[in-house]
């Protein structure tokens, strides 16, 4: 494979909601500030956190993410092993503060930006475990995915992005596995995005663009949360018109 074992980690409503509280410029509450005041749900929440220190020790995730959980705060402490790896996707939302502030717990720090003014790069001479992938006008997310394997020799990422980066890398072929917690709540606000958020396909020439899964594991949480594992599948097959039988 010429690229890492990419694999989409995230916690859900059953409605498949990735957020409860959200606009486009930017989260207003993020996941954990809302469920964490569910009475039902906020003692079981830490359930995701765990199984989350148990994925690959190298992490991409956005700035707009990033920025939703206090990070660009120079008093913010977040524990970090030594040994693990971020890659973030960014043009705007990070500070100097928040590069030095994760660059000083980690083995590396890639930022991935079309921002030539980005901080990282002033900072980067101050820390030299930061890396930075510069594209002039956009990014090119295979050719990410490929330097990040083949230059740096990373081979398995986990992949905790927004819904927008989430669809570019499954039109891309750029994410092999999914692990998601289901949690015991429904969100159903209409504007609150899923996964993968994009518009409907409007004929049956698009339906090579779904994406078929395959489920490798389940396993029920306690108070209802519920673990699943999905391989994705290779490209969609599309077979002959056939009518439902009666």
């Amino acid at each position: 494979m010429k690229t890492p074992i990419n694999t989409l980690f995230l916690l859900q409503s059953l409605d498949w909601k990735i957020n409860p509280w959200v606009s486009w410029d930017t989260w207003k509450l993020s996941q954990w500030q809302v469920f964490s005041k569910i009475k039902w749900l906020q003692e079981w929440i830490m359930q995701y956190y765990k199984l989350e220190q148990e994925t690959d020790i190298c992490s991409l995730n956005t700035g707009r993410v990033m920025k939703t959980i206090w990070m660009n705060n120079e008093d913010y402490d977040f524990q970090i092993y030594e040994e693990m790896s971020f890659v973030i996707v960014d043009s705007k939302h990070l500070t100097d503060i928040w590069v030095k502030n994760l660059a000083s717990k980690l083995k590396k720090l890639f930022i991935i930006t079309t921002n030539k003014n980005h901080p990282a790069f002033l900072v980067q001479k101050e820390f030299k475990n930061i890396e930075i992938l510069f594209y002039e006008n956009e990014i090119d997310f295979k050719d990410m995915m490929k330097k990040l394997k083949n230059k740096y020799k990373i081979e398995k990422i986990t992949i905790q992005s927004w819904w927008t980066l989430n669809k570019i890398f499954f039109e891309n072929d750029l994410i092999h596995k999914i692990s998601v917690v289901i949690a015991p709540v429904i969100i159903w606000w209409k504007d609150t995005p899923t996964l993968v958020d994009w518009e409907a396909i409007t004929s049956l020439e698009e339906i090579n663009k779904l994406k078929v899964l395959k489920l490798t594991w389940i396993d029920k949480l306690e108070n209802s949360y519920l673990h699943l594992k999905y391989d994705v599948e290779g490209k969609t097959e599309i077979s002959d018109w056939f009518e439902v039988p009666n």
